[in-house]
């Protein structure tokens, strides 16, 4: 568990997203107010349209606030610039998505080697660290596959190891076990929980899943747009 005294590496206040349908205005998140220290593993429930996806996107620089304050690792992403976000997306956060993400016509070392040389770091060092993580994962005898060649759990290791290529202060993971069986979610989900815990990098993992549940320092649950009574010690409301 964090300290109290803790600086909160993601800040929000009355954070929401208003979506306009048509003549109607529908909210994604509604005056969400909360801090999570540095280095927690939170889990983000709650329902199909409950907002988990629409909070995400704007922790990620995805997606900008319709209104109120989000500060993400020293980042004011209310207020950032397109170059910012671009900046924020590549050095400050990693993504992991149900869906993989991966570019279908490179390979494993390539996927993993390639929002670090869109960063603009040396091919060398971005190559060395990228087999680092392979080696981690287990995927040494995968590293010339392409995608179409993998399994669905070898394709979510090789996006981990995208993910955490540019040291990111945060990963975020949405629904990262929604196309994998049992076995194969716990595996990527004891990963996420490993990295939290030895690489100190704060994870958030959206999810319908149990599978985190044991795992995380603190949860997040969202209904309607809107932060219920369930609150984790690191996820502090904010007055």
């Amino acid at each position: 568990m964090q300290s109290e005294n803790t600086q909160p590496v993601i800040a929000a206040k009355k954070l929401t997203r208003i979506y306009s349908l048509g003549y109607s205005e529908v909210a994604g998140i509604n005056h969400l107010n909360f801090e999570i220290a540095a280095g927690e593993l939170v889990v983000l429930k709650g329902e199909s349209g409950s907002g988990k996806s629409t909070l995400l996107s704007l922790l990620a620089g995805l997606d900008r606030p319709t209104s109120g304050e989000l500060t993400v690792a020293d980042h004011n992403l209310t207020r950032a610039s397109a170059t910012d976000l671009t900046h924020f997306r590549r050095e400050v956060v990693g993504m992991v998505f149900q869906s993989f993400n991966l570019m279908p016509t490179l390979n494993v070392l390539e996927n993993a080697c390639l929002p670090g040389l869109l960063a603009g770091k040396p091919f060398h060092d971005i190559k060395s660290k990228a087999m680092e993580f392979i080696d981690w994962l287990g995927l040494n005898s995968r590293l010339t596959h392409l995608p179409a060649q993998l399994s669905g759990g070898e394709m979510q290791r090789t996006a981990i190891a995208r993910a955490l290529i540019n040291d990111p202060a945060i990963v975020l993971a949405d629904e990262p076990t929604g196309n994998l069986d049992s076995r194969n979610g716990q595996v990527v989900i004891e990963l996420l929980a490993e990295l939290n815990r030895k690489g100190k990098q704060t994870v958030i993992i959206a999810t319908h899943s149990t599978l985190a549940d044991a795992l995380a320092t603190n949860k997040i649950t969202l209904k309607d747009g809107m932060i219920t009574d369930e609150i984790g010690s690191g996820a502090r409301r904010c007055p």
